[in-house]
Protein backbone atom coordinates (compact mmCIF):
# COMPACT_ATOMS: atom_id res chain seq x y z
CA UNK A 1 0.00 0.00 0.00
CA UNK A 2 1.39 3.24 -1.08
CA UNK A 3 2.78 5.60 2.06
CA UNK A 4 0.63 8.62 2.66
CA UNK A 5 2.91 11.63 2.90
CA UNK A 6 1.40 14.32 5.11
CA UNK A 7 3.42 18.13 5.37
CA UNK A 8 2.73 20.32 8.21
CA UNK A 9 3.35 23.68 7.78
CA UNK A 10 3.51 25.21 11.18
CA UNK A 11 5.45 27.46 12.94
CA UNK A 12 4.13 26.86 16.84
CA UNK A 13 6.33 24.64 18.24
CA UNK A 14 3.92 23.11 20.53
CA UNK A 15 1.14 22.78 17.80
CA UNK A 16 3.77 21.03 15.25
CA UNK A 17 3.68 18.59 18.50
CA UNK A 18 0.13 18.28 19.22
CA UNK A 19 0.01 17.76 15.41
CA UNK A 20 2.47 15.04 14.61
CA UNK A 21 0.84 12.87 17.50
CA UNK A 22 -2.37 13.10 16.04
CA UNK A 23 -1.42 11.79 12.86
CA UNK A 24 0.90 8.78 13.83
CA UNK A 25 -1.30 6.92 10.50
CA UNK A 26 0.80 9.03 7.87
CA UNK A 27 4.13 10.12 7.63
CA UNK A 28 4.01 13.10 9.12
CA UNK A 29 6.58 16.12 7.98
CA UNK A 30 7.02 18.97 9.46
CA UNK A 31 8.04 22.37 8.02
CA UNK A 32 8.22 26.14 10.11
CA UNK A 33 8.47 28.66 7.25
CA UNK A 34 8.71 28.68 3.36
CA UNK A 35 11.83 27.42 2.40
CA UNK A 36 11.49 24.43 4.16
CA UNK A 37 8.30 23.52 3.67
CA UNK A 38 9.00 24.23 -0.31
CA UNK A 39 12.63 21.76 -0.07
CA UNK A 40 10.34 19.41 1.81
CA UNK A 41 7.80 19.51 -1.10
CA UNK A 42 10.41 18.99 -4.19
CA UNK A 43 11.78 15.59 -1.94
CA UNK A 44 8.83 14.17 -0.48
CA UNK A 45 5.98 15.35 -2.78
CA UNK A 46 3.02 14.75 -0.12
CA UNK A 47 -0.27 14.17 -1.30
CA UNK A 48 -1.56 16.50 1.44
CA UNK A 49 -0.43 19.84 3.24
CA UNK A 50 -1.58 21.61 5.91
CA UNK A 51 -0.29 25.57 5.92
CA UNK A 52 -0.95 27.97 8.54
CA UNK A 53 -1.44 31.14 6.43
CA UNK A 54 0.87 33.39 9.66
CA UNK A 55 4.05 32.11 8.90
CA UNK A 56 7.76 34.30 9.78
CA UNK A 57 8.40 36.61 8.58
CA UNK A 58 4.82 37.72 8.64
CA UNK A 59 3.17 35.63 11.84
CA UNK A 60 0.83 38.09 12.86
CA UNK A 61 -0.42 38.52 8.70
CA UNK A 62 -1.53 36.10 5.99
CA UNK A 63 1.42 37.49 3.28
CA UNK A 64 3.71 34.66 3.90
CA UNK A 65 1.04 31.95 4.02
CA UNK A 66 -0.52 32.95 0.64
CA UNK A 67 3.08 33.18 -0.97
CA UNK A 68 4.03 29.46 0.33
CA UNK A 69 -0.46 28.27 -1.19
CA UNK A 70 0.67 29.87 -4.29
CA UNK A 71 4.34 28.17 -4.50
CA UNK A 72 3.00 25.00 -3.67
CA UNK A 73 0.26 24.87 -6.07
CA UNK A 74 2.79 25.91 -8.95
CA UNK A 75 5.55 23.10 -7.92
CA UNK A 76 3.02 20.38 -6.96
CA UNK A 77 -0.66 21.46 -8.56
CA UNK A 78 -2.43 18.43 -7.40
CA UNK A 79 -1.64 18.90 -4.07
CA UNK A 80 -4.11 19.26 -1.74
CA UNK A 81 -3.42 22.47 0.50
CA UNK A 82 -5.92 22.73 3.32
CA UNK A 83 -5.22 26.05 5.04
CA UNK A 84 -5.48 26.84 8.49
CA UNK A 85 -5.80 30.52 10.26
CA UNK A 86 -7.12 32.87 12.95
CA UNK A 87 -6.57 36.04 10.45
CA UNK A 88 -9.69 37.24 9.32
CA UNK A 89 -11.65 33.76 8.95
CA UNK A 90 -13.87 34.64 6.54
CA UNK A 91 -11.93 36.58 3.96
CA UNK A 92 -8.89 34.69 4.10
CA UNK A 93 -11.07 31.33 3.55
CA UNK A 94 -12.67 32.62 0.49
CA UNK A 95 -8.99 34.16 -1.05
CA UNK A 96 -7.58 30.45 -0.31
CA UNK A 97 -10.11 28.88 -1.60
CA UNK A 98 -10.48 31.54 -4.61
CA UNK A 99 -6.47 31.30 -5.47
CA UNK A 100 -6.76 26.81 -4.95
CA UNK A 101 -6.41 25.39 -1.40
CA UNK A 102 -8.37 22.31 -1.02
CA UNK A 103 -10.00 23.72 1.95
CA UNK A 104 -9.95 25.76 5.13
CA UNK A 105 -10.26 25.54 8.85
CA UNK A 106 -10.23 28.23 11.18
CA UNK A 107 -8.41 28.62 14.15
CA UNK A 108 -8.32 26.81 17.37
CA UNK A 109 -7.88 23.94 15.65
CA UNK A 110 -10.60 20.95 16.85
CA UNK A 111 -8.10 17.37 16.01
CA UNK A 112 -10.59 15.33 15.45
CA UNK A 113 -12.62 17.70 12.87
CA UNK A 114 -9.07 18.87 10.56
CA UNK A 115 -8.36 14.87 10.98
CA UNK A 116 -11.41 14.22 8.90
CA UNK A 117 -10.58 17.14 6.26
CA UNK A 118 -7.24 15.40 5.86
CA UNK A 119 -8.58 11.95 5.20
CA UNK A 120 -11.21 13.52 2.76
CA UNK A 121 -8.29 15.17 1.24
CA UNK A 122 -5.92 11.92 0.75
CA UNK A 123 -9.42 10.29 -0.30
CA UNK A 124 -9.83 12.72 -3.42
CA UNK A 125 -5.90 12.70 -4.30
CA UNK A 126 -6.05 8.98 -4.55
CA UNK A 127 -9.28 8.93 -6.96
CA UNK A 128 -7.74 12.02 -9.12
CA UNK A 129 -4.24 10.11 -9.20
CA UNK A 130 -6.21 6.98 -10.33
CA UNK A 131 -7.97 8.86 -12.96
CA UNK A 132 -5.08 10.43 -14.61
CA UNK A 133 -3.82 6.75 -14.63
CA UNK A 134 -6.87 5.51 -16.58
CA UNK A 135 -7.07 8.52 -18.92
CA UNK A 136 -3.05 8.12 -19.69
CA UNK A 137 -3.91 3.98 -20.09
CA UNK A 138 -6.14 4.99 -23.35
CA UNK A 139 -9.33 5.04 -20.71
CA UNK A 140 -12.06 7.26 -22.78
CA UNK A 141 -15.21 8.86 -21.38
CA UNK A 142 -17.41 8.30 -23.51
CA UNK A 143 -17.73 7.13 -27.74
CA UNK A 144 -14.73 7.28 -29.61
CA UNK A 145 -12.73 9.14 -26.98
CA UNK A 146 -15.50 12.26 -26.63
CA UNK A 147 -14.75 13.91 -23.20
CA UNK A 148 -18.71 14.89 -21.45
CA UNK A 149 -20.59 14.86 -19.16
CA UNK A 150 -23.46 16.57 -20.47
CA UNK A 151 -26.62 14.63 -20.37
CA UNK A 152 -27.15 16.30 -23.58
CA UNK A 153 -24.06 14.78 -25.38
CA UNK A 154 -24.53 11.80 -23.29
CA UNK A 155 -27.69 11.18 -25.08
CA UNK A 156 -26.49 11.15 -28.29
CA UNK A 157 -23.35 9.03 -27.64
CA UNK A 158 -25.87 6.65 -26.27
CA UNK A 159 -28.09 6.84 -29.46
CA UNK A 160 -25.13 6.44 -31.60
CA UNK A 161 -23.88 3.24 -29.61
CA UNK A 162 -27.22 1.81 -30.14
CA UNK A 163 -27.35 1.83 -33.93
CA UNK A 164 -23.43 1.42 -34.34
CA UNK A 165 -24.01 -2.28 -35.39
CA UNK A 166 -27.32 -1.72 -37.20
CA UNK A 167 -26.82 -1.95 -40.82
CA UNK A 168 -28.62 2.24 -41.87
CA UNK A 169 -27.08 5.29 -42.92
CA UNK A 170 -26.65 7.89 -40.31
CA UNK A 171 -26.87 11.78 -40.59
CA UNK A 172 -24.90 13.62 -37.87
CA UNK A 173 -26.20 17.34 -38.12
CA UNK A 174 -24.92 19.89 -36.08
CA UNK A 175 -22.57 23.18 -36.17
CA UNK A 176 -19.32 23.19 -37.30
CA UNK A 177 -16.61 22.02 -34.66
CA UNK A 178 -19.03 20.52 -32.47
CA UNK A 179 -17.62 16.87 -33.19
CA UNK A 180 -19.09 14.97 -35.70
CA UNK A 181 -15.97 13.49 -37.29
CA UNK A 182 -15.09 12.04 -33.77
CA UNK A 183 -18.62 10.77 -33.21
CA UNK A 184 -18.48 8.89 -36.64
CA UNK A 185 -15.29 7.27 -35.98
CA UNK A 186 -16.42 6.20 -32.56
CA UNK A 187 -19.52 5.27 -34.54
CA UNK A 188 -17.06 2.96 -36.72
CA UNK A 189 -14.96 1.91 -33.79
CA UNK A 190 -18.52 0.08 -32.25
CA UNK A 191 -20.17 -1.35 -35.14
CA UNK A 192 -17.44 -3.98 -35.40
CA UNK A 193 -16.91 -3.67 -39.56
CA UNK A 194 -13.02 -4.51 -39.54
CA UNK A 195 -12.86 -2.44 -42.68
CA UNK A 196 -10.99 1.51 -43.07
CA UNK A 197 -12.64 4.59 -41.71
CA UNK A 198 -12.13 6.90 -44.81
CA UNK A 199 -13.04 10.58 -44.05
CA UNK A 200 -13.78 13.04 -47.01
CA UNK A 201 -14.52 16.57 -46.75
CA UNK A 202 -17.12 16.98 -49.54
CA UNK A 203 -16.63 21.26 -49.34
CA UNK A 204 -13.37 20.88 -49.66
CA UNK A 205 -12.99 19.01 -52.86
CA UNK A 206 -13.52 21.08 -56.34
CA UNK A 207 -16.26 19.87 -57.79
CA UNK A 208 -14.53 18.88 -60.92
CA UNK A 209 -12.23 16.31 -58.96
CA UNK A 210 -15.23 15.34 -56.09
CA UNK A 211 -16.41 12.03 -58.50
CA UNK A 212 -13.50 10.88 -59.09
CA UNK A 213 -12.09 11.45 -55.31
CA UNK A 214 -15.35 9.42 -54.22
CA UNK A 215 -15.75 6.74 -56.93
CA UNK A 216 -11.95 6.67 -58.49
CA UNK A 217 -11.00 6.92 -62.25
CA UNK A 218 -9.34 4.44 -64.65
CA UNK A 219 -6.44 4.97 -66.36
CA UNK A 220 -6.64 7.64 -69.55
CA UNK A 221 -9.63 9.14 -67.98
CA UNK A 222 -8.83 12.39 -67.81
CA UNK A 223 -5.75 14.34 -68.40
CA UNK A 224 -3.45 13.18 -65.66
CA UNK A 225 -4.91 10.02 -65.04
CA UNK A 226 -1.67 8.25 -65.37
CA UNK A 227 -2.93 4.71 -63.59
CA UNK A 228 -6.15 3.47 -62.59
CA UNK A 229 -7.42 5.10 -58.61
CA UNK A 230 -9.17 3.60 -56.13
CA UNK A 231 -12.14 5.69 -55.07
CA UNK A 232 -12.75 7.32 -51.16
CA UNK A 233 -15.68 4.30 -51.34
CA UNK A 234 -13.42 1.76 -52.33
CA UNK A 235 -11.13 2.40 -49.60
CA UNK A 236 -13.90 1.91 -47.07
CA UNK A 237 -14.83 -1.29 -48.31
CA UNK A 238 -15.68 -3.46 -45.69
CA UNK A 239 -15.64 -0.33 -43.22
CA UNK A 240 -16.94 2.99 -43.29
CA UNK A 241 -17.39 6.17 -45.48
CA UNK A 242 -17.74 9.35 -43.85
CA UNK A 243 -19.10 12.11 -45.70
CA UNK A 244 -18.43 15.20 -44.40
CA UNK A 245 -20.61 18.13 -45.22
CA UNK A 246 -22.49 16.11 -47.66
CA UNK A 247 -24.94 19.20 -48.51
CA UNK A 248 -21.85 20.74 -50.57
CA UNK A 249 -22.27 17.26 -52.88
CA UNK A 250 -23.29 18.66 -56.36
CA UNK A 251 -26.58 17.96 -57.78
CA UNK A 252 -24.73 15.44 -60.94
CA UNK A 253 -23.15 13.69 -58.49
CA UNK A 254 -25.56 13.14 -55.72
CA UNK A 255 -27.44 10.89 -58.59
CA UNK A 256 -24.58 8.55 -58.79
CA UNK A 257 -24.35 8.62 -55.01
CA UNK A 258 -27.83 7.69 -54.80
CA UNK A 259 -27.28 4.62 -57.91
CA UNK A 260 -24.38 3.30 -55.21
CA UNK A 261 -27.11 3.60 -51.81
CA UNK A 262 -29.74 1.84 -53.80
CA UNK A 263 -27.33 -1.07 -55.53
CA UNK A 264 -24.16 -0.93 -54.02
CA UNK A 265 -22.09 -1.02 -56.47
CA UNK A 266 -19.90 1.37 -58.48
CA UNK A 267 -18.06 2.58 -61.68
CA UNK A 268 -14.69 4.66 -61.99
CA UNK A 269 -14.85 7.72 -63.85
CA UNK A 270 -13.90 6.66 -67.34
CA UNK A 271 -14.77 2.83 -66.33
CA UNK A 272 -17.63 0.41 -67.59
CA UNK A 273 -17.49 -2.47 -65.06
CA UNK A 274 -19.70 -2.37 -62.08
CA UNK A 275 -17.59 -3.01 -58.86
CA UNK A 276 -19.75 -4.43 -55.86
CA UNK A 277 -18.59 -2.62 -52.45
CA UNK A 278 -19.66 -3.19 -49.30
CA UNK A 279 -19.41 0.06 -47.57
CA UNK A 280 -21.31 1.86 -44.43
CA UNK A 281 -22.05 5.87 -45.17
CA UNK A 282 -22.09 7.83 -42.64
CA UNK A 283 -22.71 12.08 -43.66
CA UNK A 284 -22.72 14.87 -41.63
CA UNK A 285 -23.60 18.71 -42.15
CA UNK A 286 -23.86 21.97 -40.62
CA UNK A 287 -26.43 23.03 -43.27
CA UNK A 288 -30.22 23.13 -42.71
CA UNK A 289 -30.60 19.66 -45.00
CA UNK A 290 -34.56 20.21 -44.57
CA UNK A 291 -34.77 23.68 -45.75
CA UNK A 292 -32.50 22.26 -48.96
CA UNK A 293 -34.29 19.35 -49.45
CA UNK A 294 -37.88 21.66 -49.70
CA UNK A 295 -35.72 24.62 -51.97
CA UNK A 296 -34.66 21.67 -54.57
CA UNK A 297 -30.97 22.14 -53.91
CA UNK A 298 -30.69 18.55 -52.28
CA UNK A 299 -32.29 15.52 -53.59
CA UNK A 300 -35.24 14.18 -51.42
CA UNK A 301 -34.87 10.47 -52.60
CA UNK A 302 -30.71 10.82 -51.46
CA UNK A 303 -31.69 12.26 -48.28
CA UNK A 304 -34.09 9.75 -47.00
CA UNK A 305 -31.17 6.82 -47.95
CA UNK A 306 -28.82 8.79 -46.23
CA UNK A 307 -30.87 10.17 -43.14
CA UNK A 308 -32.37 6.45 -42.12
CA UNK A 309 -31.00 7.80 -38.83
CA UNK A 310 -30.74 11.37 -37.81
CA UNK A 311 -28.69 12.29 -34.95
CA UNK A 312 -28.56 16.52 -33.86
CA UNK A 313 -25.39 17.13 -32.34
CA UNK A 314 -25.90 19.86 -29.43
CA UNK A 315 -23.19 23.08 -29.41
CA UNK A 316 -21.05 23.73 -26.99
CA UNK A 317 -23.45 26.19 -25.09
CA UNK A 318 -26.00 23.59 -25.16
CA UNK A 319 -23.61 20.97 -22.88
CA UNK A 320 -23.30 22.58 -19.57
CA UNK A 321 -19.77 22.06 -17.63
CA UNK A 322 -18.24 20.81 -21.05
CA UNK A 323 -15.86 23.67 -21.97
CA UNK A 324 -14.25 23.10 -18.25
CA UNK A 325 -13.92 19.56 -18.70
CA UNK A 326 -12.49 19.76 -22.24
CA UNK A 327 -10.24 23.04 -21.80
CA UNK A 328 -8.67 21.42 -18.80
CA UNK A 329 -8.37 18.09 -21.31
CA UNK A 330 -7.02 20.63 -24.00
CA UNK A 331 -4.87 21.92 -21.88
CA UNK A 332 -3.05 18.69 -20.23
CA UNK A 333 -2.53 17.70 -23.72
CA UNK A 334 -0.72 20.48 -25.07
CA UNK A 335 0.96 21.19 -22.26
CA UNK A 336 2.73 17.76 -22.04
CA UNK A 337 3.20 17.84 -26.39
CA UNK A 338 5.02 21.37 -25.66
CA UNK A 339 6.79 20.51 -22.50
CA UNK A 340 5.29 23.87 -21.07
CA UNK A 341 5.72 24.98 -18.07
CA UNK A 342 1.97 25.90 -17.29
CA UNK A 343 -0.04 23.91 -14.87
CA UNK A 344 -3.72 24.85 -15.37
CA UNK A 345 -6.39 27.55 -15.39
CA UNK A 346 -6.63 30.57 -13.24
CA UNK A 347 -10.19 30.77 -11.38
CA UNK A 348 -11.03 34.06 -13.94
CA UNK A 349 -9.97 31.96 -16.75
CA UNK A 350 -12.45 29.19 -15.79
CA UNK A 351 -15.36 31.62 -15.05
CA UNK A 352 -14.39 33.02 -18.47
CA UNK A 353 -14.68 29.74 -20.16
CA UNK A 354 -17.84 28.78 -18.85
CA UNK A 355 -19.38 32.22 -19.61
CA UNK A 356 -18.15 32.25 -23.22
CA UNK A 357 -20.79 31.23 -25.97
CA UNK A 358 -18.47 29.46 -28.11
CA UNK A 359 -19.64 29.98 -31.33
CA UNK A 360 -16.90 27.95 -32.94
CA UNK A 361 -17.99 25.21 -30.52
CA UNK A 362 -15.01 22.33 -29.22
CA UNK A 363 -13.11 23.29 -32.17
CA UNK A 364 -12.84 26.98 -30.66
CA UNK A 365 -11.90 26.28 -27.76
CA UNK A 366 -9.35 24.23 -28.26
CA UNK A 367 -7.31 26.58 -30.46
CA UNK A 368 -7.69 29.21 -28.07
CA UNK A 369 -6.51 26.67 -24.84
CA UNK A 370 -3.25 25.81 -26.83
CA UNK A 371 -2.37 29.58 -28.25
CA UNK A 372 -3.23 30.28 -24.18
CA UNK A 373 -0.58 27.18 -23.21
CA UNK A 374 2.20 28.98 -25.86
CA UNK A 375 1.89 32.48 -25.06
CA UNK A 376 1.16 32.73 -20.86
CA UNK A 377 3.42 34.39 -18.80
CA UNK A 378 2.54 32.88 -15.15
CA UNK A 379 2.23 28.98 -14.22
CA UNK A 380 -1.55 29.53 -14.45
CA UNK A 381 -3.71 30.54 -18.28
CA UNK A 382 -5.67 33.54 -17.14
CA UNK A 383 -8.50 34.79 -18.60
CA UNK A 384 -6.57 37.38 -20.60
CA UNK A 385 -4.33 34.59 -21.61
CA UNK A 386 -7.55 33.29 -23.33
CA UNK A 387 -8.71 36.61 -24.87
CA UNK A 388 -11.79 35.99 -24.14
CA UNK A 389 -14.76 39.33 -24.09
CA UNK A 390 -17.32 40.11 -22.29
CA UNK A 391 -20.86 38.27 -23.28
CA UNK A 392 -23.95 39.28 -23.01
CA UNK A 393 -26.52 37.78 -20.36
CA UNK A 394 -29.29 35.43 -21.11
CA UNK A 395 -32.41 36.78 -22.06
CA UNK A 396 -35.09 36.39 -18.96
CA UNK A 397 -37.14 33.87 -19.57
CA UNK A 398 -41.06 34.81 -18.67
CA UNK A 399 -41.47 32.10 -16.36
CA UNK A 400 -40.00 32.21 -13.25
CA UNK A 401 -40.07 29.08 -12.11
CA UNK A 402 -38.86 27.50 -14.93
CA UNK A 403 -36.34 30.20 -15.12
CA UNK A 404 -34.80 29.55 -11.44
CA UNK A 405 -34.88 25.95 -12.30
CA UNK A 406 -32.84 26.23 -15.40
CA UNK A 407 -30.73 28.63 -13.94
CA UNK A 408 -30.10 25.94 -11.09
CA UNK A 409 -29.10 22.84 -13.03
CA UNK A 410 -26.80 25.26 -15.06
CA UNK A 411 -24.67 26.63 -12.63
CA UNK A 412 -24.51 23.24 -10.49
CA UNK A 413 -23.39 21.60 -13.58
CA UNK A 414 -20.77 24.25 -14.32
CA UNK A 415 -20.14 23.86 -10.34
CA UNK A 416 -18.96 20.62 -10.74
CA UNK A 417 -17.02 20.63 -13.71
CA UNK A 418 -14.99 23.55 -12.01
CA UNK A 419 -14.94 21.32 -9.04
CA UNK A 420 -14.05 18.00 -11.14
CA UNK A 421 -16.77 17.13 -9.06
CA UNK A 422 -15.72 17.32 -5.48
CA UNK A 423 -19.47 17.70 -4.13
CA UNK A 424 -17.53 19.98 -1.12
CA UNK A 425 -15.77 21.83 -3.67
CA UNK A 426 -18.81 22.38 -5.70
CA UNK A 427 -21.14 23.64 -2.66
CA UNK A 428 -18.23 26.20 -1.82
CA UNK A 429 -18.36 27.39 -5.37
CA UNK A 430 -22.39 27.79 -5.12
CA UNK A 431 -22.21 28.93 -1.75
CA UNK A 432 -24.53 26.69 -0.24
CA UNK A 433 -24.09 23.64 1.96
CA UNK A 434 -23.36 20.15 1.11
CA UNK A 435 -27.29 19.02 1.96
CA UNK A 436 -28.16 21.67 0.19
CA UNK A 437 -26.43 20.46 -2.90
CA UNK A 438 -27.44 16.92 -2.17
CA UNK A 439 -31.10 17.93 -2.68
CA UNK A 440 -30.84 20.49 -5.31
CA UNK A 441 -29.28 17.56 -7.37
CA UNK A 442 -31.51 14.83 -6.43
CA UNK A 443 -34.14 17.06 -7.06
CA UNK A 444 -32.86 18.05 -10.74
CA UNK A 445 -31.70 14.62 -11.08
CA UNK A 446 -27.72 15.35 -11.76
CA UNK A 447 -24.88 13.33 -11.07
CA UNK A 448 -21.11 14.28 -9.62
Amino acid sequence: MTEKVLLIVEDDVALQRQLRWAYDGYRVLVAADRAEALTLLRAEEPAVVTLDLGLPPDPDGVTEGFATLADILTIKPDTKVIVASGHGERSSALRAIGEGAFDFYAKPIDIDTLGLIVARAFHVHALETENRRLAEGGAVSALGGMITAAPEMLKVTRTIERVASADVSVMLLGASGTGKELLARGLHETSGRRGAFVAINCAAIPETLLESELFGHEKGAFTGAVKTTEGKIDQAQGGTLFLDEIGDVPLPLQVKLLRFLQERVIERVGGRKAIAVDTRIVCATHRDIDAMVAAQSFREDLYYRLAEIVVRIPSLAERPGDAGLLARHFLNTHVARMKSGVKGFAPDALAAIDMHPWPGNVRELENRVKRAAIMADGARVTAADLDLGETDEDAAAINLRAARETADRKAIRHALARADGNISGTARLLGISRPTLYDLMKSYDLQP
